[in-house]
């Protein structure tokens, strides 16, 4: 028995290193890290904006004013949903910042200015004065 177990010890102990070597020495997966506070918060916020610039551009005032300017809601939706999460951010400001009385207003005048950045970077052709 002692000689037994002699000879299985080293080969055990030889096994349970040689078998634990590929687990200690792979690398940590990517995308198993916390998710922040910030992180969280960026998000909702980035969420609540666009929800609000898409409530202001859902108003039948503003979707007339759009339709006698040749925008169509789809593209304008479209549009919104191309925005960066600062574009987004500084739109939704710009709308807290309004009167009350001159939103649609300043709403028209913010989708005209996405409109008039997009086609002069070449993205649409909305405008024939920006080619």
């Amino acid at each position: 028995m002692k000689r037994l177990s002699r000879l299985l010890s080293p080969l055990l102990i030889a096994a349970l290193v040689l078998g634990s070597l590929p687990v200690a020495a792979a690398p940590a997966p990517a995308g198993n890290d916390l998710v922040g506070t910030t992180a969280v918060l960026d998000a909702a916020s980035t969420q609540s904006d666009r929800a609000k610039i898409r409530e202001i551009l859902a108003r039948d005032d503003v979707q007339q004013q759009l339709l006698a300017q040749g925008v169509s809601p789809t593209e304008v939706e479209a549009r919104v949903a191309a925005l960066s999460d600062e574009e987004a951010r500084q739109m939704a400001e710009r709308l807290d910042q309004l009167p009350a009385g001159a939103s649609v207003v300043g709403a028209l005048f913010a989708v005209f200015v996405i409109l008039l950045v997009t086609d002069i970077l070449g993205l649409t052709d909305v405008f024939p004065f920006t080619r």
